[in-house]
């Protein structure tokens, strides 16, 4: 019998980070749970009518206002005296996140409404074309950042969401990976015990956009964090209070095995570029084990 509260099923694609981080959220949360979902690959492989992958009540919205519409039912289920004893979800891609619900999120988290918000980071517009979002990476080739003789993808940085969603003065805020699914679970459970807005953003490998093969989701996740181009933090109420420690492995090994950074493997002046980004995230978080001689 299935338990999952995501069932199988559904369309994602072979390999899909993103509905293995969603089933990790949902199992998570629970039955008493309502879900508000921006448009957006999630939205289209587990609810395309007439059926839904849902065990939960489940709420499609635009692309940009999960977070103004999660703050209706939040406010319904007070009216109704209901609010105690049920989570509400907010959630969607990088781009329906931090480009076109930047402003819906943010007023929710400013509001100070108790909603978990959930970012399932891609990386790019998986669902309209890969084009890019400001979620995604430096460097990267997608359909609107190709690399080629004059470019090697995408010029921007990746967009500091954790940091934007704590400088709201919100209780909580974390990042999470599906490289790590018992991580995704521990967070949040943590959330939802925490009253008042929270904002967890997990990286979610995409096969399709990646260009990495569907059975290395799980490694390219970890790959990811280890060498530090995508830290696992917690924030509670403003301060930094926990991240995962690493063993900081050379950038190169998370980019080797993905299609859209092919183009960087012949140019080590750009991979040390890479390589300078995951140097600051693991300096600025103190993200690397320590020896036992302390070096």
């Amino acid at each position: 019998m299935n338990n999952n509260l995501l069932s199988a099923g559904h369309t994602a694609c072979s390999g899909c980070g993103q509905s293995l981080a969603a089933r990790m959220v949902i199992d998570a949360a629970g039955k008493n749970t309502v879900v508000v979902n921006n448009t957006g690959c999630l939205e289209v492989f587990s609810t395309a009518y007439p059926e839904s992958a849902w065990g939960v009540p489940w709420v499609h919205s635009l692309f940009e206002n999960a977070a103004a519409v999660a703050s209706g039912v939040e406010a319904g289920l007070i009216y109704l005296g209901k609010k105690d004893s049920i989570n509400v979800i907010a959630q969607g891609g990088d781009g329906s996140t931090a480009d076109i619900g930047l402003q819906a999120l943010s007023g929710m988290l400013e509001r100070g409404h108790d909603i978990l918000y959930v970012c399932y980071d891609n990386e790019a517009y998986m669902n309209t074309g890969v084009q890019r979002s400001g979620l995604t990476p430096f460097d990267t080739n997608t359909t609107t950042s190709p690399s080629g003789k004059k470019s090697s993808g995408n010029i921007r940085p990746k967009k500091p969401m954790p940091e934007i969603a704590n400088a709201h003065g919100i209780p909580y805020v974390a990042t999470a990976s599906a490289g790590y699914p018992q991580d995704i679970q521990r967070k949040v459970k943590k959330a939802l015990s925490i009253k008042g807005p929270k904002y967890l953003q997990i990286h979610v490998p995409c096969p399709l956009g990646w260009r990495h093969e569907p059975n290395l989701t799980i490694e390219v996740g970890k790959l990811a964090v280890e060498c530090g181009l995508y830290p696992l933090i917690e924030y509670e109420s403003g301060k930094l209070s926990a991240v995962r420690k690493i063993s900081a492995k050379p950038v190169e090994e998370y980019l080797k095995v993905q299609g859209r950074f092919k183009h960087l493997l012949s140019n080590p002046e750009e991979i040390k570029k890479i390589q300078a980004i995951a140097d600051y995230n693991i300096e600025k978080y103190g993200l690397k084990l320590q020896t036992e001689a302390g070096s």
